[in-house]
Formats: structure tokens, sequence, C-alpha cells
């Protein structure tokens, strides 16, 4: 039974029992504490911390994860992987132990013709938790699991909690048996490998408080309402439906070693080494697809930096089997095609995703090639110490700057003659995973903080935003934090966090900054708000300080923005919407929204391309925005469902998340998006959009920023006074500058090279001289001495090297001339195939030299540069070169 299968018979069974089908969640995890969604509840989170009501008692979902702890063990092993798809149902109060274990089991067992899995019901083995009588009895006694194929095991392993204190409860796991030939019988107590676990189910009941670990934690007590989260690997129930070892052999992954093998020519199953670089890239080239596929782009921060380490990683290894061209291309178009029956979107995006894969491709390469640089310079250090070990800390930079897998600098290395210290790279690999434990940690106790939050939309409701029909209004105060702890009063000069039950300020969403304004209370007091947020689902949270008077929880009181930002804002707001469709229009479909901010009177838009606009494109974009403005087209909101929306073409934001209700924007017959934000009633309300330019923000990614309506005006002025000034200089009209500029820079440029050849000239003029004066050292002809400041480095070389021709080849010559350029000391040295001979080799002699002057330096044995910090140390560094010379010889 192929994967795809898989997914729609797990969403067809569910349907069909009254559960609500819940799409996947894009893998941007919307949750601060999350990099990537990395478990199937994820999205389904704030109905188990009741921070927002669920849509419906009963749902079920597929929901694409991608876990990374440890991206060094993947293809090590055939458990290990990044990307999994998790298969889960779910219920809000409804159905609690007995529901949940008769559904898995009749679709477990269930035959094939009969829309089940088809599996032979005494292969399955269940665990239950320790003191879980009641699941135990209902295994036994309900579904006719014998008990011998029932056993208890502990909270490490039949217990669930989020890791924070918050909903828990106990588990109860199936688990297939796989057969004898994967190890000894006694069920999953024994043999994890053999009795394989497919699906787990969750029983949340109680309530923990705060402790470290899995078990390390107490139990308060009862859950008000008891729900069920269960989650079924797909991967793993394909392997056993697939009748194959393990999950990369599976249909959606043995397709990517295919397509390795057919670059690469070598065969899975081969060698042990191959067989590791064949499951990375398998497994990486998969997940890659799927976070681009979701708006993730290659950065050096945060699932940007998860996204590129991988990729590398799996062309890394694909070079490491042979392959030595572009690779990524016809791996990206494999996992399209076969990951695109269960996720449509990926076949719709792939010139994108393509475009995104390729570039980073691209830039690896190049990275690949500055990287090698520097451990050639590593090498050279460390041979020249007299070592056989390169440090752990070049391993580490290699990897954390140029993005060098740890292999890759073994390899290199060990063609050099030279190990790495692995316990040092790996010391300092640790270090920095356990400080981003730490961070996570931390950001996990930001539930303790929301726990206020939360108390005020249970016991008040959500707030009501009424921004979009009017700018003030009254309201009353249901919510008061005070240093973020709730209070029930606040005086003058606190600062504080106002929840209202309804208000006209627009919370920062969409990448539009908040509202500001006052809260003037009935009392007299006045609240002057500077930020509004969400901290949670619905609850608008208003920051800012009591300016006047006493502020109490209850009070009346009447809200007012600051109108005049907000008509800022909308027109910028506006113009984003404008600025997208007309990007897309001259770039296609690939110049997709990867973020914007929307602020008074300007903006930046992110999109997706992989090179930067040209000036005669932008030019036109912003033509087209401004003719748009002319035409002044109605702007209107709609709600409607996600599917009307999808039908009528609007356009979402990659990594927002929908509900089934959405907001459309809809400006007249030119844009169409989904959008929470405030905008303008028509387009000649923006007055004028200015275009300032575009720059790259990431591997294929760019970003646009934009002034609108008076802003845009007054750049537009100064711009015309800077014009006015330079025809003035240069004599000439507007339409006459460029030309009359450029020749005026030709002019200038021809002159620098004038003086440049003059300056070359009279550098080289002192070489006879040098060559003539040279000492004898024991038959070696030494030149050694410094010579005029300010003298750049290749001037510096091509004085040296013309010295040095100069000395005939037969006799031993050493050139070592110094120079001091912007209070920096320079060295270049060089000798000749004689004095190489003799063991004098440039390399050494700079590496002695700069040493003095305070810096480094390196090259090849006849030909070398250094320099220091220290420009008063040259006769000293002089000396030095003298001494190792005489020492040599």
């Amino acid at each position: 039974m192929e994967s795809a299968e898989i997914r729609r018979r797990w969403l067809s069974f569910f349907e069909e029992r009254g559960h609500a089908v819940v799409p996947s969640a894009s893998l941007i995890a919307d949750d601060p504490t999350l990099l990537l969604v990395n478990a199937g509840m994820v999205p389904f989170k704030p109905y188990f911390l009741g921070e927002t009501k669920p849509p419906a008692p009963r749902a079920t979902s597929v929901q694409k994860c991608v876990r990374t702890p440890d991206i060094e063990e993947v293809g090590k092993t055939t458990r290990h992987g990044t990307f999994f798809q998790m298969c889960g149902n779910f219920s809000f109060g409804d159905y609690f132990k007995e529901g949940a274990i008769k559904y898995a089991w009749e679709l477990l067992t269930s035959s094939v013709a009969d829309g089940g899995y088809g599996l032979e019901p005494e292969k399955l083995w269940i665990t239950v938790y320790l003191d879980d009588d009641e699941a135990e009895t209902i295994w036994r006694e309900k579904i006719g699991v014998p008990a011998e194929r029932i056993q208890r095991l502990g909270k490490k392993d039949n217990f669930w909690s989020m890791g924070v204190p918050g909903p828990c409860g106990p588990c109860s796991e199936i688990n297939y048996d796989r057969g004898p030939e994967f190890g000894v019988e006694g069920g999953p107590a024994v043999n994890d490998e053999r009795y394989v676990e497919i699906w787990n189910l969750v029983f949340m009941q109680y309530e923990r408080g705060a402790g470290d670990g899995k078990e390390d934690f107490p139990i308060l007590g009862d859950l008000p309402s008891k729900n069920i989260d269960t989650g079924l690997g797909l991967e793993r129930l394909a392997m056993i439906l697939q009748g194959v070892q393990n999950m990369y052999e599976t249909d959606t992954l043995r397709v990517v070693m295919d397509k390795a093998t057919e670059l690469t020519g070598v065969q899975y199953g081969a060698a042990q080494n191959t067989d590791v670089s064949m499951r990375v890239v398998a497994d990486h080239i998969r997940t890659s697809v799927m976070l681009i596929g979701d708006g993730v782009t290659p950065g050096n921060e945060g699932r940007g930096y998860v996204l590129r380490r991988i990729m590398r990683r799996a062309i890394r290894n694909m070079r490491l089997m042979g392959a030595t061209g572009p690779v990524v291309q016809d791996l990206v178009d494999v996992v399209i095609n076969t990951m695109g029956r269960q996720y449509p979107e990926l076949v719709t995006d792939r010139k994108r995703i393509e475009t995104v894969a390729l570039a980073e491709e691209a830039a690896f390469l190049k990275a690949v090639k500055g990287g090698t640089n520097i451990l050639d310079t590593a090498v050279t250090e460390t041979k020249a110490a007299g070592g056989t070990v390169l440090s752990g800390d070049k391993a580490f930079l290699l990897h954390d700057t140029w993005g060098f897998p740890i292999d890759l600098t073994l390899e290199m290395a060990a063609e050099q003659g030279l190990s790495v210290d692995e316990p040092g790279f790996r010391r300092l690999m640790q270090e920095q995973r356990d400080r981003a434990k730490a961070d996570a940690k931390a950001k996990k106790t930001g539930h303790a903080d929301m726990s206020a939050y939360r108390e005020i939309a249970d016991s008040a409701g959500g707030t009501e935003f009424t921004g979009y029909a009017t700018n003030q209004g009254e309201s009353t105060i249901v919510g008061l934090l005070v240093n973020g702890v709730s209070a029930p009063a606040a005086s003058e000069g606190d600062e504080v966090e106002v929840v209202l039950d309804r208000t006209p300020f627009y919370a920062e969403g969409g990448g539009q900054l908040a509202d500001q304004g006052r809260i003037k209370l009935d009392s007299g007091a006045v609240i002057v708000v500077r930020d509004v947020q969400q901290p949670v689902p619905g609850v608008s949270v208003h920051k800012g300080s009591v300016q006047v008077g006493e502020v109490t929880v209850g009070a009346s009181a009447y809200a007012a923005i600051d109108v005049s930002r907000r008509r800022a804002i909308a027109r910028a707001h506006s113009a984003t919407h404008l600025t997208h469709q007309a990007l897309r229009d001259a770039l296609g479909p690939t110049a997709a929204q990867a973020g914007s901010e929307n602020s008074p009177g300007r903006f930046r838009f992110d999109f997706g391309s992989p090179n930067a606009v040209p000036g005669s494109v932008l030019t036109d974009v912003e033509q087209k925005i401004n003719d748009v403005l002319s035409r002044e087209l109605d702007v209107t909101a709609e709600v409607m469902s996600i599917d009307e929306a999808k039908k009528q073409g609007a356009i979402a934001e990659f990594g927002e998340k929908y509900g089934e209700r959405v907001r459309v924007v809809t400006i007249g017959d030119f844009s169409k998006e989904l959008c929470g934000g405030t905008h303008v009633g028509n387009t000649s309300q923006l007055g004028l959009v200015k275009l300032l330019g575009e720059s790259s923000i990431g591997s294929g990614v760019r970003r646009v920023e934009a002034l609108v309506g008076v802003d845009a005006y007054n750049f537009l002025a100064k711009e015309h006074t800077v014009v006015a000034q330079l025809q003035e200089l240069v004599k000439g009209r507007p339409e006459e500058l460029p030309e009359k500029i450029a020749s005026m820079l030709g002019k200038l440029k021809d002159a620098e090279k004038e003086i440049e050849k003059f300056r070359a000239e009279k550098v080289l003029q002192a070489a006879a001289g040098l060559a003539q004066n040279a000492q004898d050292i024991k038959g070696v002809a030494l030149v050694v001495g410094q010579v005029a400041d300010g003298i750049g480095a290749d001037d510096l070389r091509k004085l040296v090297l013309d010295v040095r021709g100069r000395i005939p080849g037969d006799r031993p010559a050493v050139v070592a001339l110094f120079t001091v350029a912007n209070d920096r000391p320079l060295t270049v040295i060089a000798t000749n195939e004689a004095a190489r001979e003799r063991g004098l080799k440039a390399g050494d002699l700079v590496r002695t030299a700069a040493k003095t002057l305070g810096g480094g330096g390196g090259g090849k044995p006849d030909v070398a540069q250094g320099g220091g910090q220290n420009a008063a140390a040259v006769p000293e560094a002089i000396s030095a070169v003298e001494r190792l010379v005489v020492e040599t010889v």
C-alpha cells in the first residue's frame, strides 16, 4: 500500500466517524517555543492548553513534522530521520479511552477491502502505563487482546506531557511484531527493534506541575475535560504494509535513493559508507523540499540554518559518492513528483522550490571553494608548528562559518596527512547544542507567563476588534497587568498591560505595526498606548503607561487611536498588496511574499527571487503601481470560507495560519489577498508610491523598500533639490546629468590609472639598486629592508619579485621587504630555487617576521606575505629575518 493511500484511508476513516478533517499546518510553527512543527498535536496545542475553543469536538489530520536534534545521526541507522508524517485523531472532551482504543483497533485490523490496513491481530502487542488498569481492561475485555500480549511500562515510556506544566496523561502504544529475523521474542518491553511502535494513544486526563525530564514532575489532579491525542507514524506503517526492512526503503524515500544511484552509479546495499550517504541524501532532500514548500529559505539562523545545514549535508554526500556536477535539480524533482500526490501544492509551487534549492546548491559549492582556502591555511600553520592534528576549533570554524560538514574536514585534512581533533570539535558542537537547548528551555517557561492572559480570556472572553469600522469607542477594562502580574489597579507612572472587552486598536500582526493612542477612563485617568499585541489568540493586550490618575479593572473607558498614524499605516499596507501583485505580474508566481512590515508612510516587502531584480523591471513595477492609484480602484474586504477564497484566487502568505473563515481584501480587479489588516478605501488615497530599491536578505529572498504618500513626495522633493544642485555643478540639463557625470568619472578613473602606473614605475626603479646591494650570507644573497611607506601589497609583491629576478638564478637569494601602509606593517618575502635547496622557505621566513609584527601570514615556499599590528616593530622584524637566514645556512 503506497503512502498516499495510507494517508487517504486514515482521513477517510475518521471523517466517516464524525471527525473534522484538518489540513496539515505549515512546518513553520505558529508557536514561539518551537522552531518547526515537531509533532502532530502542535497545531492543536492551543485547544489542549485551553487558550482557544476547538472548532469541533473531534478532529483528524496528517501533519507534516520535522525533528532535528540528531542530524549527525541521520543515515548512520535506519531509524533516524528528520521529516515524517504523523497521522492523528483528537477528541476534545468527547470520546475517551474506550473510543480511542476501538477506533485504532478497527482501522488497523479491518481488511483492505473494507477500508482498513489489514494487519494481523495476532501480531499486535499493546503497552499501557503501569497503573492504568482502565486501559488494560479495555484492551483485554472489549477488544480481546490476550493478557500475554499486553505489557505495562513506566513513566518514561508510557506517560506523556508537553514538558511544561499543563495537560498530561498515560499512553497506550500499539506495536507490530516483525518476526524472529528482527530479534528475540518477549514483546516491546524486551525488543523494540522487532516489536516496532506504530500508534501511540495519549489519554489526557491529568494536570502536571513543574519539573525536569520525563519523570520528575508532580501530578496536580484531574483535568476538567478529558481529551484524546493519538499519533500514528505514517512512514512506520508504510514500512510494514510495503514489506520492507526500514523507512528508507518505503516508496517516498526509495525513489530518491534510486535517483541518487542513477546520478552516481552507486548501488544501495553495496557498502556501509555509501549506504549511509544514500540515506542522508534521501532524508535530507525530502525534508528540504517540504521546508522550502512551506516558505523556509536557507539562512544562517533559526529554521533557515536548519534548511541550509541539511541541504549541504545532502549535496556533500552526493559528492562523496562520486557526483561531480549539480545534482539538486534531479533530486528535488523526484521528491516533488512523489510527495506531490499527498501535497499537490508542491507541484503547483515547483518552480519556486527548485529556484531556492538550486541557489543554495550554487552557494554551497562556492562556500566549499572559499572554505578550502581557509582549511589550506590551517593545514599549513599546523604543519609549520610541527603538529599532526588539526585543532577542534578550526574544524568548528569551518563547520559553523563555511558550512563544512565534519566529514569533509576529516577527508581533506587526511589528504594533507593530518588528523582532526574530533573530541575538541564535538565538545564545541555540544556546547553550541547546550546553549540552544537552554534557550529552548527558557522559552518554554513562556507558557507560565501566559497564564495571566489565559485567565483573562477564560473569565472575560476575547477582545472584540472594532477598528475596521471605527477609530474610537466605548469599552470596559476587563484585565490589568502591572510588571507582568495581574493587578486590580494601577497608579500614575505605572507601566501597564490593559485588556479591553472591545477595542479599535489593531494588534500587531500580518506585517502591520500596532496602533498607538489613548485610553481615557470616566474617572479622568489616561493611559498612553504605545503597542498592542495578542499573546493569546483573540486577546488584545494594550501596552503603555498610566499618564494621569488611577486605573482599575471593571472601569468604563473610551479608547481612541492615533488616526493619522493608522491612516499612514493603512496606506502602506494597501501599497504592499499592490507591490506584491505587480511583482508577481513582472516576475511570475515565484515572487511570493516571504514577509513584510507596514509602518507609517513606508513599507518593506520580502519576496522569493533567485536573482536581483533589474532596475528596468523595478521601474516598470513602480509605474504599474502608480497607474493603479490613478484608476481610483475601491478597496473592499469580505469574510468567507477558506475554500471560497481559494476558488476566487486569493493569495495567501507563506507560514501564515488561517482558520476556516478568512478575510479577503480586494483592490478592484488588480489584487486579491487573504489579510486581516487595515486598508484605505480607494487607491487614490495612497497619493504616490516610490520604490527605493531592492536588495538580498538571504538565499533566494529579495527585499523591496518603499515610501507612500507624503513620505514619498518629500523624498522626491529632496531628490529634485539634489538634481538642481548637480545641474549647477556640471552645467547641464537633468537628462544630460548621467552622461556628463559618467564622463567625469571616466576621466577621473583614467587619471588614477596614470598615477598608479607612475607610482609602480617609481617603486620598480629601486629594484636594481636593492639587488646590487644584496648582503652575502655564506653564499646567499640577502636583500632585506624597509621601503617607502604607503606602498600597497600588490606593488610590494611586484618589487620583491623584480629584485629576485635580477639576482642570478644559480646564486641562492632571499628578498624580504617591508613597508607600512595605513599604520599597519606589511611584508613580502620571496626565495629562488637555489635558496630553497639550502632550506630557506618564504613561508617560514614570513611567519617569523609576522610574529614579530604582532600578526600572521603564510604562503608558498617561493613567495609569502604577512602583516601585523605594530609598525614600530619593523626594524626588529628585519633583524629576525636576518637571524633566521644565518641560522638556516
